[in-house]
């Protein structure tokens, strides 16, 4: 039988050819006689010619669309490097019999850390004293009117509470909160076992002291986050994101922030990423925004590539992977065929 053959997308290594995240750790699948390991060019799109003679593709930022998959005729599997998989055209692995897996073990504790670390440096206030504590003598003198929000007591609130929201939650048990939730897709055990009760989007937003967004992006959650539902919010309330921009609409949000509607914003993801140097939210001090790497850890990176890995071993030896996304792919034939030819050896 051929190899089988891994592509990693270009942006896996530095223009020298250094891998970008060292903590991928590839020795599996180097040393693993039947595989034959390549890395694509890079680019904002996978090219369809780049994939031809490819069996699995490990991806991270580059998308992935029908015209890419259009003619495949190898490709059994994208193991997306992450959670967030809008970069890939689900319909077309659907009709292609391509499986998309992603890696929910690798980032949900680095994620839902990072969603507390915006919630204490929201409300203690982080970055405001840092300013002060800056500008010497006279910063100082300032610290009373600064003062911090205990958390005790208040409600945390999550749009989602799957993989990331009930960790999150689990992470914040300590803190002495409320706990409240909105996810038509809920396990009513799992929130009853986290303590946390599930409630409509309205009284989700002006109940909530924190609301965190933990729900993927897709058309029914695009905007989602808009200005009628941020006029629900409490004035002393604080919004956090580290889902996927577009689920917000930064135009409403930074209209509520400038006009101190309500207290603040923690923000990993925005909208148009990067964001233009004139963007208005760019000159807010009310809101702590980070490039859409605040859970960037050496953990998630060994998480994620131990994940991704897997997934392609498990392929390759016909087996179904772990954090499949389009399930329906098990019954397409074309699937069912190469993972049959994978396991024959």
């Amino acid at each position: 039988m051929a190899k089988f053959r891994v592509a990693l997308s270009g942006d896996f290594f530095s223009a020298d050819g250094t891998p970008v995240f060292p903590e991928f750790d590839l020795s599996p699948l180097e040393q693993t006689e039947k595989v034959e390991l390549v890395t694509l060019m890079p680019g904002p799109e996978v090219a369809a010619e780049q994939i031809a003679d490819i069996d699995a593709l490990i991806l991270l930022t580059p998308k992935v669309t029908a015209k890419t998959l259009k003619g495949s005729k190898r490709l059994s599997v994208i193991a997306r490097f992450g959670v967030g998989y809008d970069n890939v055209d689900v319909a077309a692995c659907d009709e292609q019999g391509i499986a998309l897996v992603i890696t929910p073990d690798g980032v949900r504790r680095p994620v839902a850390v990072s969603i507390l670390t915006l919630m204490l440096a929201l409300t203690g206030k982080l970055m405001v004293k840092d300013r002060l504590a800056r500008r010497g003598p006279d910063g100082w003198a300032e610290k009373t009117k600064h003062n911090g929000v205990g958390l005790v007591g208040l409600t945390l609130g999550s749009i989602g509470i799957g993989n990331i929201g009930a960790e999150m939650f689990r992470l914040a048990k300590p803190l002495d909160m409320q706990f409240i939730a909105y996810d038509p897709y809920a396990d009513q055990g799992t929130a009853t076992e986290l303590g946390v009760e599930l409630v409509d989007l309205e009284t989700l937003f002006s109940q909530s002291d924190i609301l965190s967004v933990n729900c993927p992006l897709n058309e029914q959650t695009r905007h989602l986050v808009n200005a009628n539902r941020l006029a629900l919010m409490k004035p002393t309330a604080y919004l956090i994101n580290t889902a996927r921009g577009p689920i917000v609409d930064q135009n409403a949000l930074t209209k509520a922030l400038q006009e101190r509607r309500i207290a603040g914003a923690g923000l990993d993801v925005l909208e148009v990423e990067p964001p233009n140097s004139d963007d208005p939210i760019l000159t807010l001090n009310n809101t702590i925004i980070t490039p859409h790497a605040l859970c960037w850890t050496n953990q998630i990176f060994k998480g994620n590539g131990a994940a991704d890995v897997r997934a392609v071993l498990d392929v390759m030896s016909g087996q179904v992977p772990k954090g499949l996304v389009n399930w329906s792919v098990r019954y397409n034939t074309t699937w069912q065929a190469r993972l049959a030819r994978y396991a024959a050896g």
